[in-house]
Order: C-alpha cells, then structure tokens, then sequence
C-alpha cells in the first residue's frame, strides 16, 4: 500500500509540473476555443435575423412591383442595399427595382440599381445584372460603357449569352468582323444546348453576311 500511494503521489507530482509548465496555455485554448463556438452561434444568429428581416423587406418590394407603385419599390431596395447589403435579397431587390424602373423608363435609376448589383451581388446575379446593365447601354449607344460590362470575368455557364451580347455592341458600331467572331464563339459556347437561342445566334450571324 505504501509502494502504491508513494507512485500515486509521484503521478500527482508529475501532473503537477506538467501543468505548471503548460497550464496557462491549455486554459488560453480551451478559452478561445469557447469563445470560437460563441462567436459561431452569435453569428449564425445574426445571419439568420438578417436574411429574416431581409426576406420581410423583400416581400414588401414585391407587393410594390405588383401594385406599380415606384416610389415603395426604390423605398424598399435602397433600405436591403443599405441595411441588408450583403443578404442575396439586397440583389435580387435591386435587379427587381431595375425592372421595374427600365418599364417605367427610368434608365437612369435602372442603370444605378444594375450597377449597384455588378459591383455587390455574388456569382451568377453579379453575371446577370452586368447582362442586364450592358443591354440598357446598348439601347442607349453608350458602346464602349457595354463592351466593359461583358469583358468582365464570369460563370462559364454565361460564355454564350455574353459573347451574343457582345455581337450585338459591335454590330450596332458597325463592326463586323468583330461581331461575327463574337457570334461565331457564342455559337461555339452554345452548341450543346441546342434550341432557339441557337437559332436566333445563326441569324444573327447570317445577317452580316460572309467574311471579306
């Protein structure tokens, strides 16, 4: 018995100055880890609260679209952009808003909205809202501010739909060439997905005729 509690006071002794040397240290882990999984829930909390507000303010936007009503609709997507602005709600509101505007021939808010969305949004609705911006600046003529919105980078999936795009900026200044051979790579991008946008590429490229 002796024997047994002089090994357990020298287990004692041992784990003693093992944590003497190393004590502050597992305490300062075991503290940062805690403060790791507070932090975590205190920030799945947040997002949550503010994709919930988001979504409320979103649905509002909505009713206002429906209800025509221009002056909510610019209302409720500046408080997501402002309040909300890195919630998927903040785009998807301002590309809503940039419709809406665009119908009631608002360009320049539209053009702002669109804009707002390129610069902020996140993958495919970044992609979308530089399509949409570079079509307005197309029916505008404003060519070159067009053909900077698609030379930006994007979802491969997008290749086809802003190499087209890019065919119909560089008709419109007369630049065939240039345009066929956004047409024909467009056509190149899209050949797996047939149907009428396909056809509607060929048109396109048929109606510039055939290479000098």
């Amino acid at each position: 018995m002796a024997h047994y509690d002089l090994e357990e006071q020298e287990q004692i002794a041992t784990l003693k100055t093992w944590w003497k040397m190393y004590g502050n240290l597992v305490s300062g882990v075991i503290t940062v880890f805690c403060l790791v999984v507070i932090g975590w829930q205190g920030w799945n909390w947040y997002q949550r609260s503010q994709s919930g507000q988001a979504s409320a303010i979103y649905n509002v936007l909505e009713q206002a679209v429906a209800a025509g009503d221009a002056q909510k609709v610019k209302g409720a997507a500046g408080e997501l952009a402002e309040k909300f602005g890195r919630t998927t709600y903040a785009s998807l509101g301002a590309l809503l808003a940039a419709k809406q505007s665009f119908d009631a021939g608002d360009l320049k808010t539209a053009k702002a909205q669109l804009g707002w969305v390129a610069e902020h949004g996140k993958d495919e609705i970044k992609d979308l809202a530089r399509l949409r911006l570079a079509a307005v600046q197309l029916d505008e003529k404003a060519y070159d501010e067009a053909l900077k919105q698609l030379e930006a980078s994007h979802a491969p999936t997008f290749d086809a739909r802003f190499l087209e795009l890019k065919g119909d900026v560089l008709t419109a200044q007369g630049k065939k060439p240039e345009a066929r051979a956004a047409y024909k790579a467009a056509l190149d991008k899209a050949e797996n997905k047939p149907g009428a946008g396909q056809q509607l590429l060929q048109q396109k490229l048929d109606s510039l005729g055939e290479a000098a």
